[in-house]
């Protein structure tokens, strides 16, 4: 696991200096704290080796930085190194093929190195380091971009082909590592972080206004935006071409109608010919299994993430099951009893015979808030993001890999909103005179309750939805702000700005268009299915996903999800509904396949998620901070409704309706505001 960035110019002004580079890469050294390295070439060099230093000892670390004379065309690499496989020297990045002519770095594991490194060697390729990262550099030169197809892990790559003079960005399938690039007229630059990006002189940090309506609404910033006009995310599947002279492109290479490989046909074939539910059972006890397996492959301590629940049950079962010794097992808990998972996860850990370890996370938090939030580099509101990065701090005094049990929810439809699918799937067939009536009847006879977890809380905002379209009902269940709220959230001077924007750039725009476009690629599914592989494609790449990769790797922590693999992922997509639905329980297949794990508590228990007590704590020991944060007279921003943000705070003060997750997502922004010096 790793931190890179980079730049590749075609004219003087766009020249990255040593000192530019230098900053670039200290400023992931928490991705990378074991080793760095730095490569410089100019475009027209065929042999890297006749300028530089031998490859004979070394020959990963090309460190060609003899002077700062400007190369008006020329390319640049920096990288900070996570030692996880060969902790030698040999494992340094930037790392090149047997003649200079293919260079790499990367963030991320290949699980299947192994396997690909003998198939590689047979044909005559030489190794010279036991890391993973090599397997790419030969892997290119046979395959060429259609290399990412015989890939099984999580990774970010940037690859440089000296003879094509051709520069390769890669995003692993289910956006696990993150890869982020500014496209100007002479130069593109790339980075694991944005913060990264922002040592490059002369980059204005400019607001993307779609960015920041989606922002509030998804809790997140859809790729491939970012808050930052000029700076995107490459989408997860995806890789990017550039070369001199020629447009950038940009290609899926999973799913969206990406060319598959032989080997992937064979697969989806194998998957077809599946008829029962056995059947099914079978082939996806063999792929998890082996999931686990290969993601055991490791030089340094490695543990897991156990909340108690299904998905990391199974997956320390399965850790336990191929290992000779005691799996360490790491659990956050809260003194709020409805958010503390902490008991069920210590009987789990008893049962499964780990070595396990708690920590509770106090609402005394108010320090450590900020620094989380800046780590984000852009607002981002998931506020699990907190247990997550105490999680990870915890856990990385004990080992430095841990896998987890993420993925599972999308995969096998386990979260509660897909059961919500399915009752407005039948209400779409009820006439809406009929419907309204019943859902006004229902509205008058269930109580008024606060608390992000209470059920009649849920079944009001359920039916609040009921009578609208199929997505545009799914988008309002899961904003954070709905179109009501979103009409008040802007103060009227920005809000008429944004609204002229809009109408002069993006005329056509849709906040829902991001989740139609994915919806799109299962269409032919049921609509269950559809909605739950939607979110594979944008919740968990763009939450999910980014929340572990950030919170981990600010603690040089790595982490692995065995559900994510490609080939139970592959399985899962076109896994029968009837599979993963049963009744009013999700993951069924996963609770029937693999029910020796789980405890007999699992059975009955709803799922409860990996929630936080904000709304507690902003009635009270965080009520100051809030308030300092947000209606701090002399903060200045010309974004937010002041009067709209007073009116949520006293209505959550006084338990008329619970509003701490929109309240966090305006203390992320207006934390972010105020560091960065925004104030539009």
């Amino acid at each position: 696991m790793c931190g890179f960035c980079g730049a590749v110019w075609t004219t003087a002004e766009g020249f990255v200096s040593q000192e530019t580079i230098q900053q670039m890469t200290d400023i992931l050294t928490h991705r990378g704290p074991d080793q760095s390295g730095m490569l410089r070439l100019a475009l027209n060099i065929q042999n890297p080796f006749s300028d530089c230093c031998s490859p004979s000892k070394s020959y990963s670390l090309l460190d060609n930085f003899q002077s700062e004379t400007t190369i008006d065309k020329g390319i640049v690499f920096g990288h900070r190194r996570l030692s996880i496989l060969d902790l030698t020297e040999d494992g340094r990045q930037p790392i090149c093929n047997e003649d200079g002519t293919v260079w790499v770095v990367f963030n991320g594991e290949i699980y299947n190195y192994l396997e690909l490194e003998s198939i590689l060697k047979l044909e005559g390729h030489q190794f010279r380091t036991k890391t993973d990262t090599e397997v790419i550099v030969h892997l290119y030169e046979k395959y060429g971009t259609d290399f990412l197809h015989e890939i099984n892990g999580m990774f970010a790559i940037a690859l440089w082909d000296v003879r094509k003079k051709q520069l390769i960005l890669a995003r692993d399938r289910m956006g696990k590592k993150p890869l982020f690039y500014r496209q100007e007229s002479n130069r593109l630059i790339f980075a694991s972080e944005i913060k990264s990006l922002m040592k490059v002189p002369g980059i204005r940090q400019v607001i993307d206004p779609i960015a920041l309506d989606q922002y509030f609404i998804y809790q997140y910033i859809p790729f491939p935006r970012t808050i930052y006009q000029g700076i995107s995310k490459l989408p997860p599947g995806h890789f990017l071409v550039w070369s001199e002279g020629t447009e950038l492109r940009i290609e899926p290479f999973w799913l969206r109608n990406a060319q598959e490989s032989e080997q992937e046909r064979l697969e989806n074939e194998q998957i077809s010919s599946l008829r029962t539910f056995a059947d099914w059972q079978s082939e996806l006890s063999k792929r998890l299994e082996n999931a686990v397996q290969i993601r055991l492959r490791s030089d340094v301590p490695l543990g897991a993430f156990l909340s108690g629940g299904i998905d990391s049950s199974i997956i320390v079962g399965l850790m336990q099951k191929f290992s000779s010794q005691k799996v360490k097992t790491f659990s956050i808990g809260f003194a709020q009893k409805e958010y503390d998972e902490t008991p069920l996860a210590r009987r789990t850990a008893q049962r499964l015979g780990t070595e396990h370890e708690e920590f509770f996370v106090s609402p005394e938090v108010e320090n450590i808030l900020p620094a989380i939030i800046d780590q984000y580099d852009e607002p981002f509101a998931d506020s699990s993001a907190i247990p997550t990065w105490f999680l990870s701090q915890m856990t990385k005094k004990r080992v430095t890999v841990a896998l987890s049990g993420d993925g599972s929810d999308e995969l096998f439809a386990g979260y509660n909103r897909y059961q919500a699918v399915r009752l407005g799937y039948w209400g779409d067939h009820i006439p809406k005179s009929i419907l309204r009536i019943l859902i006004k009847i229902l509205q008058w006879t269930i109580p008024n309750t606060i608390g992000a977890r209470s059920p009649f809380r849920r079944t009001k905002r359920f039916l609040e939805a009921l009578d609208m379209p199929p997505l545009e009902r799914y988008l309002k269940w899961i904003a954070y702000f709905n179109r009501e709220h979103m009409n008040h959230i802007y103060c009227e001077e920005y809000k008429k700005s944004f609204e002229s924007l809009i109408l002069s750039t993006v005329p056509e725009y849709n906040c829902i268009d991001f989740l139609n476009d994915h919806r799109q690629l299962f269409e032919s599914r049921d609509y269950i299915s559809s909605i739950s592989l939607m979110d594979m494609m944008t919740y968990l790449p763009c939450d999910i996903m980014t929340k572990v990769d950030i919170a981990s790797m600010k603690h040089s922590l790595e982490v692995r999800s065995p559900f994510l693999d490609v080939h139970v992922a592959n399985l899962a997509i076109r896994m029968p509904i009837q599979y993963k639905i049963r009744g009013t329980k999700g993951k069924y297949i996963l609770r029937e396949t693999f029910r020796e794990f789980l405890p007999p508590e699992l059975e009955n228990k709803p799922k409860t998620g990996f929630g936080v007590p904000l709304d507690h704590w902003f009635r009270g020991p965080l009520n100051l901070w809030l308030k300092d944060i947000l209606t701090d007279p002399s903060q200045t921003n010309l974004i937010l409704n002041k009067n709209f943000i007073n009116q949520l705070i006293k209505e959550h003060e006084d338990q008329i309706c619970d509003h701490s997750n929109r309240l966090w997502s305006l203390v992320v922004f207006q934390h972010w505001a105020n560091k960065n010096g925004i104030s539009l």
